[in-house]
């Protein structure tokens, strides 16, 4: 294509091609994953990330579709909204010979729609001749698979790589093979119905005839072999049907959601299906992977924030992450993966790179929150449920968890949970602010670990609070006041050595020298969230996070602007996370700040409305909101991203005030308000035990009304 240049081994595209396009359109299905340009094409330019992945690996790195030798004209490009389907409507540009032109701009109309199923992309191909004279036409479908790893993608260097054959075309299909250093044999598999005229290891042509207002059809099927599995093959009607079918399934599960303002209830649907689309069905049970296209992996701590948020619509997520995690949780100490007994892992991968060590990713254990957010999940899940059983079954993991706690997370017995890397290859900072100068001192020095964040210290207060709960549901009492007791001794501990007069906040950390990082981070709202922080503090904080140099006007920025590290367009030092936010506007509705979660939601809410398909990023950038414009994207952002589309779920929960008591068959809403864009919010199919209820809050002048419109079994609403 001679608008694509090649410089050694990049890619570029002239300024002046119509590839110039920046939005990608991605489809996920199980440990299967896509991302296309808009055309629905895969081309290896721009941060290189395009392509058809399996297990970690890119099975196709080029798909470019042409109309005699041209890229046809972009029309519209979307995805449907449950994010089963990618649909592409393209136009001929003229076709000229000798400079006449023999058919015009707009006569044929070409429909491509995608989707995976089962380890394949599937597409349909639809040309339409609109013309009154029948029409010859050539299209040409090149591909090519380099077969990298992810890790790869993402820039790090291999010193030897497996062996790609050439590819070879074995009667209708073509074959590109790949044979890993990790001895196992990757096939991508492409094949058309019909057949094509010509036929290479990189090349389908295809001679079309159409006569005046005909209409013909092409079917492609891109399928991700391994050797020891092979691909079903199915027809595309069908493959689309089972995958239509599995989504209604899953979907029936949730409580639904319906809103008087219609941007809101896009904004909705558009999260319900990206989480959904996220989910991956595992042996231990359903699993929101973190995010596309880096991230499609079951993450520790993603997983259990993305279940907590999502917990009041439907619990059976979290009760797949809390089996997921319980099957994985360490079980010995293993310093080349950062694990000891009784943590909850960091993240698990496949692909050639984590089989053969060259990446630690495996199954990695780097993480310090999310062994005490494991113990947050139970408990909530237990309030959600009264799934007593399971409780009973993942005790053992639990009391593994708080020894962890107790034992390897405060190694030091200084009272307060620490980390520390050993795995040289491993994360040097290990809280949600993972970026190697995510924590810092005032002066701008990065912190030495071992390092002890204020939000740790939160998350296993609630952890010691939840595990008191759950002690006592399994009869153990005397558990349950040494659990409360050591948890309110941290809490009293936490106030004399965290609270800083002079910020008004909690410091960002403890470094390895005991010394406070006097930094101004959003990680201190998220003390609100666990409750660990006093009422006046909870005040002040408040105060602190929503003034201008922490709120752009989207949501609160990871760092305050005036701080010395401070960068909007930092990964971590002065953007704005979706989750962050909702986790921080729920601490403040915890403790009856109920304006400040309102401004929140509004903001992320306003936010959505600017962004492609009504899709939050898993981050944008801190820059101050400028009237009539959007926020600025982050460019290697995740989208979707798990917990960020989860996100919506715990703020409207935050402003109703909802909590649901299972054990005493009670829902109950603590100072429910609703911002001014919300005239009234429906919730149907709301589940509580054996019971179900259909709900209507309105807004009005004073507060909002409360009605019931439908119950069915033993379930009690309390305002």
């Amino acid at each position: 294509m001679e608008d694509i240049i090649r410089v050694k081994d990049h890619f570029y595209i002239l300024a002046t091609s119509s590839r110039v396009d920046a939005t990608t359109r991605v489809l996920k299905e199980g440990e299967t994953f896509a991302v296309f340009d808009r055309y629905g094409d895969i081309e290896p330019v721009g941060s290189g990330e395009l392509g058809l992945y399996h297990e970690g690996t890119r099975f196709l790195s080029r798909l470019s579709l042409t109309l005699e030798g041209t890229r046809p004209l972009l029309l519209s490009s979307t995805i449907k909204e449950d994010n089963s389907l990618l649909s592409v409507d393209l136009t001929n540009p003229d076709f000229s010979q000798n400079g006449q032109v023999l058919v015009p701009r707009g006569t044929v109309h070409l429909l491509r729609s995608k989707f995976l199923w089962r380890r394949a992309c599937y597409e349909r191909l639809v040309l339409h001749n609109y013309s009154l004279l029948p029409i010859e036409l050539h299209l040409q479908l090149g591909f090519d698979a380099d077969f990298a790893d992810l890790f790869e993608i993402r820039g790090l260097k291999r010193e030897r790589r497996g062996r790609i054959s050439k590819g070879q075309v074995e009667g209708k299909k073509v074959v590109l093979r790949y044979q890993g250093l990790d001895g196992i044999q990757r096939n991508t598999i492409l094949e058309s119905t019909p057949s094509p005229e010509e036929v290479s290891p990189s090349c389908m042509k295809f001679r079309l005839w159409l006569a005046a207002r005909e209409e013909v059809e092409l079917f492609l099927t891109i399928a991700c072999e391994l050797a020891s599995d092979p691909p079903t093959s199915i027809s595309f009607p069908q493959g689309l049907a089972e995958l239509e079918e599995k989504i209604r399934t899953e979907r029936a599960k949730d409580c639904q959601i319906y809103t008087s303002n219609e941007q809101f209830n896009d904004w909705i649907n558009r999260s319900v299906a990206d989480l959904h689309m996220m989910i991956t069905d595992t042996e231990s049970g359903p699993y929101p992977y973190a995010g596309v296209p880096w991230f499609s992996a079951p993450f520790g701590r993603d997983g259990i924030i993305t279940a907590l948020q999502y917990l009041w619509v439907n619990p059976d997520i979290a009760r797949g992450v809390l089996n997921y995690l319980a099957a994985h949780q360490a079980t010995r100490s293993m310093p080349e993966v950062d694990a000891e007994p009784g943590k909850i892992m960091h993240e698990a991968r496949k692909g050639e790179m984590a089989a053969l060590n060259e990446i630690p990713f495996g199954r990695y254990y780097g993480s310090v929150d999310a062994t005490p957010l494991f113990v947050i999940l139970a408990g909530a899940y237990f309030q959600r449920t009264g799934d007593l059983p399971f409780i009973h079954s993942l005790w053992p993991h639990i009391e593994l968890a708080l020894e962890w706690v107790d034992k390897y997370g405060d190694a030091d017995g200084d009272g307060f949970v620490e980390y520390c890397r050993r795995c040289p290859k491993g994360l040097v900072h290990q809280g949600w602010k993972d970026s190697k100068d995510s924590v810092f001192h005032a002066d701008g020095r990065l912190a030495e670990g071992p390092i002890a964040l204020c939000e740790v210290q939160g998350y296993v207060y609630a952890a010691k609070q939840a595990a008191a709960q759950l002690a006592l549901a399994l009869g153990q009492a005397e558990k349950s006041k040494e659990l409360s007791r050591q948890a309110f001794d941290l809490q009293r501990r936490f106030h004399e050595t965290f609270w800083s007069e002079d910020l008004s906040l909690y410091v960002f950390a403890l470094d390895g020298e005991k010394k406070p990082c006097q930094v101004r981070t959003s990680n201190a709202g998220q003390c609100l969230f666990t409750g660990i922080a006093s009422e006046d503090h909870a005040r002040r904080i408040a105060s602190t996070l929503m003034g201008e140099d922490f709120f752009s006007g989207w949501g609160i920025r990871t760092v305050c602007s005036s701080e010395i590290r401070y960068n909007p367009s930092s990964y971590h030092n002065g953007s704005v996370w979706p989750h962050d936010n909702a986790l921080i506007a729920y601490g403040f509705a915890r403790y009856g700040l109920k304006q400040h979660a309102l401004r929140v939601m509004a903001g992320l809410f306003d936010a959505s409305l600017f962004v492609d398909l009504h899709r939050l990023p898993e981050l944008f950038c801190g820059f101050p909101r400028r009237p009539g414009q959007g926020p600025t994207l982050y460019p290697v952002a995740c989208s979707p991203q798990s917990w960020a589309s989860a996100s919506v779920f715990l703020l409207l929960q935050s402003c109703l005030g909802l909590t649901i008591d299972a054990p005493r068959s009670q829902i109950s809403f603590d100072r429910p308000t609703l911002p001014e864009f919300l005239q009234e919010v429906q919730i149907r199919k709301l589940k509580v035990k054996q019971a179900t209820v259909d709900l209507s809050i309105q807004r009005r002048e004073k507060g909002v009304s409360i009605t019931i419109l439908e119950r069915e079994g033993q379930v009690h609403i309390v305002e």
